[in-house]
């Protein structure tokens, strides 16, 4: 019951935010884009934090039209993470969680993959509503920066989780052959 009341009361809080926000700031322009963002990346955050659903669905496995990663790669995936670390964004994840050489561990970080996905598709759709209303409203052009800031901020980074898992799963299925090889030693 915890659960939902504060699921819902998160869903309150965000169309405040988001409310407050268009009527301060307008729909248009890369401030409105920006912000709306980073609001929406702070309460679906605390979304998927207070769900801690196991997120076992079939959505997350590799699909075989991702072609191991390839298609990723031809879209600029390895660029993208380039600049992550440019900007000093990995540095910073990497502290908050630091990777560690243990099955617990990287099964963790294989949750954290699908759990950023989660968030970050949620967010993209909620974004994408708000490009259509504007494009059709006020212009395309007027929608622009909510269009690129999406691709940017959403898009990408789920793609960076789709890219990664698969390689996370061989790490997983590595340890765990290790650890069965281990125990049988024993």
């Amino acid at each position: 019951m915890r659960k939902i009341v504060l699921i819902c009361l998160n869903l309150i809080v965000t169309v405040l935010l988001v409310y407050g926000l268009v009527s301060r700031v307008g729909l248009q322009g890369f401030l409105f884009a920006w912000i709306l963002n980073f609001v929406l990346m702070m309460c679906v955050f605390f979304f998927t934090e207070t769900l801690k659903s196991e997120l076992k669905s079939e959505y997350y496995n590799e699909k075989e039209w991702e072609k191991k990663g390839k298609i990723y790669e031809f879209f600029g995936v390895n660029v993208f993470r380039k600049v992550l670390v440019w900007i000093g964004w990995e540095k910073l994840n990497k502290k908050a969680n630091p990777v560690e050489k243990n099955l617990k561990a990287l099964l963790h970080l294989e949750y954290r993959t699908k759990q950023s996905e989660l968030g970050h598709l949620i967010i993209f759709f909620i974004v994408m509503g708000f490009t259509i209303y504007v494009a059709v409203t006020f212009g395309l052009l007027a929608s622009l920066w909510l269009f690129i800031l999406n691709i940017v901020l959403n898009l990408y980074p789920i793609v960076l989780q789709r890219y990664n898992r698969p390689r996370l799963k061989k790490a997983i299925a590595l340890s765990k052959s290790r650890e069965e090889r281990s125990q049988m030693k024993c």
